[in-house]
């Protein structure tokens, strides 16, 4: 019994096999960078959004969390917070060149407030989702460019049995085997994108909830504020 050569298969292969082959592993290299890439980078979000939401309600007051915030650039509250609070000193300095501060311009201000909040959620989200896609399309394409160099290596087999005029066992085994390689490879290369793609997408979902959280109650922290100044 011969044992199966990844490598001496892909020398006897065919030159369209052989170019499905090395984009299975570019797809499947790069997928696994973004596996490891991920996993580093939500980590890191994970430990930072503890620490700075601990630090920000055990704080004295906006300022002295905004200088703890200023040195944290990963954790997304601490960016939703940096544009809320940048937000609210330019609100607060109109205040203060205008003698009149009517409840008509605190509610503009608050409405201007929420939008900058959103907008930063949206944008931390779509940071912190990138590259996602990639393994998406990798774990839906790859199995379908496998099959694809499978069945142009079986077409290469047979056409070589037409020109041999022979389909003995010796002649068609080996092709064959060759391009059944190819959707090996192409569902090697998507069952660990598909099930790294779902467990990342439920972790960022997880941080989106919980920037929402957090931009909830920065919101109804300065409602408050500005309710008990009038």
């Amino acid at each position: 019994m011969q044992d199966i050569n990844i490598i001496t298969m892909f020398w006897d292969a065919g030159a369209m096999v052989k170019l499905v082959m090395l984009l299975l592993l570019f797809f499947s290299v790069y997928s696994w960078f973004i596996v490891f890439r991920k996993q580093i980078l939500y980590k890191k979000v994970r430990n930072e959004s503890e620490n700075f939401l601990d630090t920000f309600w055990n704080s004295k007051d906006l300022s002295e969390a905004y200088q703890l915030a200023e040195t944290i650039q990963t954790c997304p509250e601490a960016a939703i917070f940096r544009s809320g609070y940048t937000e609210l000193q330019k609100i607060g300095r109109k205040g203060s060149n205008e003698a009149e501060a009517t409840l008509e311009m605190q509610a503009a201000g608050m409405a201007n407030l929420k939008r900058i909040l959103q907008k930063t959620v949206s944008m931390e989200s779509s940071h912190l989702g990138k590259s996602l896609p990639f393994l998406a399309t990798t774990g839906s394409a790859t199995p379908f460019i496998g099959l694809f160099g499978t069945v142009w290596g079986i077409m290469t087999s047979f056409r070589e049995i037409g020109i041999r005029g022979s389909a003995s066992l010796a002649v068609v085994a080996p092709g064959i085997s060759e391009a059944l390689v190819a959707t090996a490879a192409g569902l090697a290369v998507a069952i660990p994108a598909v099930i790294f793609y779902n467990y990342y997408s439920s972790q960022l979902s997880d941080i989106e909830n919980n920037m929402e959280n957090f931009s909830a109650d920065f919101l109804n922290l300065v409602e408050r504020d500005l309710i008990s100044r009038r």
